[in-house]
């Protein structure tokens, strides 16, 4: 197998795969500008530039344009001309909108306003590039505007919220990539939300405020502030006043963007009318007070499709004054933005929708990070919204990537690639390794199960080579083709975190992402290690198919103890990686040749019934649900589509035989029918009913499980098909304290294992059997010795060695009663399993 050599030729390619993505990089305008004409000739200015123009450009687009191009401090020089628009369409005359022209005589920049030359002048920093210690422009011109008018982020998750330094580098970032929006509305920030709304910030706090407007008007973002006051607010004029005291007092630090979030509320704080009446209030009294405010925003109490059960919507829709918008995030909690949805909404608020999209945002779903790319997003949606934010992770670098996307769908609708966008997001965000961090992001990008039924691609280009992979393993056979793919994969995740280490500057981005960067090794090395085990199965190697089972196990666990120990914090806990597809795929392949090794001549791999925490079930629309499995928890992934159940037919968990079921809990809506009966087997071939279980409940818990019980199913019992849900099928376990320990070298799991100390012996009579296997473990300076006895006393010995796969066939042994075990050395050994045929 090849895959010995996937590591060193893996490293190589990763370093020369960096520098070529590098040099791209270099050619690309992010965001990708509306109209633009590039020639292939390049200008080396043989003078610096002068600006002509209008009067008293931007200072802040001027130090760009200065950072990017030479200035002539006397003699000869270029012209830099800076002159107002004169195309009077729609989008050239919306903030930001841009003309640019390189010529061989100069450069003419067209603006409408402050940001328009702020990002003609980010695009010249794109362009211009150093040959030989000289500048090089490319001769072009280019007509740009954005698409949508607000665009950026809304600090809007819950959980830890982000530092005042990740906010700053934010805003920069935002900058660079011409987002012009940031709401600031951290859940857990007590001065934005309950219950100190109604006070003012402490003095610290209050010049953090102050330096997070200051910045961004630096980069030309709207730095928005939101209250949420829908907890326990009084519908009277005290705390209308309060409100309106307290953006004085925002104002009063430099904001000049303002919201009010109504969102994640119920009872009096949620009314329409009132909601209606106080912003109407704050819009006339504050908001058109002001000349230099941007308009006034608000989230809603609906703000989804699924919770838009009444005329809430309709009554914001009516009552709300015009100008003030109205934020949506699409038709669930956690969706996709479709036109057709957008249109929806905006046909009930009577104006164009502000969306706010929860992704990256991760807070349902802590033991995951979401590098994935920003997809699902409308591509023929232009003109339907007038704001688009993203709400991100609580890791504020991590996010960028994502937030990259966001950026170049909002500038650029119709000619989004969210494929593209994120390619060159790794290349923005981590140019020094960015083949090394694709990599790591590409198996980062799912949620995992979860209650908004949120999913995302993962690893999508390796489904198919796994697929065929095991389907052929399963027959054995070893394609080699997606063994080589695979392989080629897993050396590039072991190689991936080390180069980030090393070569990535960004050390608050390695901080918030390390953990999953410790987890993604591991699973490089565990299927690397796995395929091993997999080729030394098809070469009929029991001892060193063996020899990999047990590294790929020490190596799964070591994945198990880094989830139980990092990021513990987290709702969940844990850290999950590659989880979607490759994960599941070394865990399916483990499992699968543990089977292969337990089979014999007369048992078969697929009859192998192993004491593992499983789930079975004779239901094909269940049969490829994957297990959801924890230290003491066994249960199926949520299926939200109807599963039909024919009479007979069964879904079930099976758990470890040294563990007990503590209790079980299952939640299968429309189950509650006739005939529906729950079941308990110690050996998954005699089952007993579990009385007590009512059929008119679709959703229990049963503490009362025999300890005897070691699978748990649920059969239709009735002579009618069913059709139900299953949105919950757990049991939780508990260390059995009556379990012998000698079971653990008969139970069929190779994963447990009884100790054999020095001085112990263990017999196994010999009496009908004609093999026997030994699997076995321990230190390499520990020996271990079978000896046979017959019916005399007279002991010989029939292996002496070392610990491993051992094979005794009936001539070894046909001469004795029994075999005696004993280990030769000061340590104990692992005796895992004993399989007799």
């Amino acid at each position: 197998m090849k895959t010995l050599k996937y590591l060193l030729v893996t490293m190589l390619l990763l370093g020369v795969c960096s520098l070529t993505h590098s040099q791209k990089l270099s050619l690309g305008i992010f965001p990708e500008p509306q109209e633009v004409t590039i020639s292939s000739q390049t200008y080396t200015p043989p003078h610096g530039y002068t600006l002509r123009g209008i009067n008293n450009p931007d200072a802040d687009a001027v130090k760009l344009l200065k950072e990017a191009l030479p200035f002539a401090k006397s003699g000869k020089s270029l012209p830099l001309e800076i002159k107002k628009l004169k195309d009077k369409t729609p989008e050239m005359q919306r903030s930001g909108a841009y003309t640019l022209a390189i010529t061989k005589k100069g450069i003419t920049i067209g603006i409408v306003d402050d940001n328009s030359l702020f990002y003609a002048a980010q695009t010249l920093k794109q362009l211009a590039k150093y040959d030989e210690g000289k500048k090089i422009l490319p001769l072009c011109s280019i007509k740009d505007y954005p698409d949508v008018l607000f665009r950026g982020t809304v600090e809007g998750f819950y959980g830890q919220p982000w530092s005042h330094a990740d906010r700053i580098e934010q805003i920069r970032f935002y900058g660079r990539i011409k987002l012009n929006t940031y709401l600031y509305g951290p859940k857990d920030d007590p001065y934005h939300s309950s219950p100190n709304w109604r006070k003012p910030y402490p003095a610290e706090e209050a010049e953090h405020i102050k330096e997070l407007a200051k910045e961004a008007a630096h980069n030309k973002v709207n730095f928005v502030w939101a209250i949420h006051p829908g907890q326990d607010i009084q519908w009277d004029q005290a705390d209308s006043m309060n409100i309106l005291s307290k953006f004085e007092k925002m104002y009063d630090l430099g904001v000049r963007s303002f919201a009010v979030f109504f969102d994640d509320i119920s009872g009096e704080g949620a009314r329409p009318e009132k909601q209606a009446g106080l912003l109407n209030y704050i819009h006339k009294e504050f908001i058109s007070k002001k000349n230099d405010v941007q308009p006034l925003i608000m989230c809603p109490t609906e703000y989804n499709r699924s919770w838009a059960k009444t005329d809430y919507l309709d009554i914001l829709g009516t009552q709300l004054d015009p100008a003030i918008q109205i934020m949506w995030t699409g038709d669930r909690v956690v969706a996709d933005i479709t036109k057709e949805g957008v249109e929806w909404v905006n046909n009930r608020i009577r104006r164009p929708a502000y969306i706010w999209w929860n992704f990256p945002v991760s807070d349902y779903c802590q033991d995951h990070l979401l590098m994935g790319a920003a997809y699902g997003l409308d591509t023929q949606a232009a003109g339907t919204m007038t704001g688009f934010v993203s709400n991100p992770m609580e890791y504020a670098e991590a996010s960028k990537v994502a937030i990259f996307g966001v950026g170049m769908y909002t500038w650029n609708i119709k000619n989004y690639d969210p494929t593209q966008a994120w390619k060159d997001a790794c290349d923005f965000i981590m140019p020094e390794a960015s083949m090394a961090f694709r990599i790591f992001c590409e198996h980062n990008c799912d949620p995992g199960p979860n209650g908004h039924q949120y999913r995302r691609e993962e690893s999508a280009n390796y489904v198919a080579p796994i697929q065929t992979f095991l389907t052929g393993y399963k027959k054995n056979t070893f394609p080699e083709q997606s063994a080589n793919l695979l392989g080629t994969l897993f050396a590039q995740i072991t190689a991936s975190p080390s180069m980030i280490y090393s070569q990535s500057p960004n050390k608050r981005l390695i901080e918030q992402i390390n953990p999953w960067l410790i987890q993604f090794e591991f699973l490089g090395k565990a299927g690397t290690s796995a395929l091993h085990m997999a080729h030394a199965w098809y070469e009929k190697d029991r001892s060193y198919t063996w020899q990999r089972y047990l590294e790929t196990s020490a190596l799964l666990d070591s994945m198990k103890l880094i989830n139980r120990t990092l990021n513990q914090k987290a709702q969940p806990k844990g850290v999950k990686v590659g989880s979607k597809v490759l994960h599941p795929f070394i865990v399916d392949l483990y499992r699968q040749t543990g089977r292969n090794l337990l089979s014999t001549d007369g048992i078969a791999p697929d009859e192998v019934k192993v004491s593992i925490p499983s789930i079975f079930t004779n239901i094909d629309q269940l049969k490829s649900q994957p297990c959801a499995e924890g230290d003491n928890t066994v249960g199926y992934v949520p299926l939200f589509e109807v599963v039909k159940v024919q009479p007979n037919q069964y879904l079930g968990i099976g758990w470890e035989i040294q563990k007990e079921a503590e209790s079980f809990c299952f939640n299968l809506p429309k189950s509650n029918q006739p005939g529906r009966v729950f079941e308990w087997s110690a050996d998954g071939k005699s089952w007993s009913l579990i009385p007590h279980v009512s059929t008119e409940n679709a959703k229990d818990t049963i503490c009362a499980i025999d300890p005897k019980a070691r699978y748990i199913r649920m059969r239709n019992n009735s002579d009618q098909q069913m059709e139900l849900y299953v949105l919950g099928f757990t049991a939780t376990t508990k260390q059995d304290p009556q379990i012998n320990e000698a079971l653990m070298m008969y139970d069929m799991n190779l994963d447990t294992y009884k100790n054999l100390n020095p001085g112990e012996i263990i017999h196994i009579k010999c009496d009908d059997i004609n093999a026997v296997s030994f699997f076995l473990s321990g230190s390499n300076e520990n020996l271990v010795s079978i000896t046979g006895l017959s019916q005399d006393g007279e002991k010989n010995i029939v292996y002496q060695g070392n610990v491993g796969y051992i094979k005794l066939n009936k001539t070894m042994f046909e001469d004795f009663s029994s075999l005696e075990i004993t280990t030769i050395g000061k340590e104990p050994i692992h005796i895992h399993q004993i399989v007799r045929e």
